[in-house]
């Protein structure tokens, strides 16, 4: 009879309509906050470190770097042997361009530092609850986490993984001229303790 409870307790499977809706939600939210930190002037997250050097040096937008440069990571899944999924094809296509238009609406910079710091703090806290959303729709990885797993799966730890993708991007966007700055290091410390709880709230059942 125990048994039979459980069963009954268990969540129903989340619908297709209802992971798009939250995918879809997730990828707009998580362009915003790209946006925001990039507004905030006061550094950036690593791999926007390298989107904003590529920006700079190349005259191309933000947005349509941040969309190049998940192309190119997506190709690197290839010899890994990794399959993407919607999500990944979703994520390449919608956050630069929501990037770019969010970037478009804010004013180039902001005076003030609490101003600035205000804006640094909503991207960090902004990118969590959009990772959360994402990555719980379960449609698929976008191509950089996918870039991580995937060496993972290759007998490469987690940490070794992250950390040495994280630091090869930060200095290639350093010396191409991105911003590298106080919000660096805090969206670093910050993101994986503000996403697990994130992840655990809008992940969905399957």
């Amino acid at each position: 009879m125990a048994t039979t409870g459980q069963k009954q307790d268990r969540p129903h499977p989340a619908s297709r309509s209802r992971r798009a809706a939250q995918l879809a939600l997730g990828l707009v939210l998580f362009g915003v906050s790209m946006a925001l930190m990039v507004v905030a002037g006061l550094g950036v997250a690593s791999w926007d470190v390298l989107h904003q050097g590529l920006s700079r040096s190349t005259g191309i937008s933000f947005g349509l770097v941040v969309n190049g440069v998940g192309v190119l990571v997506l190709l690197a899944w290839i010899p890994l042997k990794v399959r993407p999924g919607v999500g990944t094809v979703c994520n390449i296509l919608v956050v630069g361009l929501v990037a770019d238009a969010t970037l478009a609406l804010l004013p180039e910079s902001f005076d003030g530092l609490a101003a600035r710091v205000a804006l640094l703090l909503a991207g960090i806290a902004l990118n969590a609850v959009a990772t959360g959303l994402y990555v719980g729709a379960g449609l698929g990885p976008g191509p950089r986490d996918g870039l991580m797993t995937g060496l993972a799966g290759r007998g490469v730890s987690i940490r070794l993984a992250r950390t040495g993708i994280e630091l090869t991007v930060l200095a290639a966007g350093w010396l191409l001229g991105g911003t590298v700055g106080v919000g660096t290091v805090l969206f670093a410390v910050a993101i994986g303790p503000l996403a697990q709880p994130a992840l655990k709230r809008f992940t969905l059942p399957s």
